[in-house]
């Protein structure tokens, strides 16, 4: 139950905290605190104020924003690799690459990476054999 609490106040601290409204309170703050500066005499309890309550804010906000951040990941995971599982002819080995060790997930990149280059060489190459039906209407 606190956990379920905690993620829905997390869910909406960071969608809050990215909006146009929380931008404008902060500035509005930040406006307030340098205009009271000369009541202050620019003192150092006066630069204490929002230094101490920036580190505050910029503390929770991150152990929040990475709840909502690592909820969202593992969403994305579970829909990938079912994307995965029910797609025929699908690499399977796919399936939980963010469970892999490093050098084996390093592997897969490089195989995918020269798949990805090999394509771009066929697609060059076929490019060149055979132009784009535009080109030859307009050369004709």
């Amino acid at each position: 139950m606190i956990r379920r609490g905690f993620a829905r106040v997390a869910a909406a601290t960071a969608r809050l905290s990215g909006s146009l409204g929380a931008f404008v309170a902060a500035l509005g703050v930040i406006i307030t605190w340098a205009a009271s500066g000369p009541a202050f005499h620019f003192n150092d309890t006066w630069q204490l104020v929002v230094n101490t309550g920036t580190t505050i804010v910029t503390f929770l906000m991150v152990f929040l924003i990475q709840h909502t951040q690592n909820a969202d990941t593992a969403a994305l995971h579970i829909k990938l690799d079912e994307l995965i599982r029910v797609s025929k002819g699908a690499n399977q080995e796919l399936l939980n690459l963010e469970s892999m060790e490093p050098t084996h997930l390093e592997e897969i990149r490089q195989r995918y990476e020269a798949l990805a280059k090999t394509a771009a060489d066929i697609k060059s190459k076929k490019e060149r054999c055979m132009p784009c039906d535009g080109d030859s209407a307009a050369k004709a």
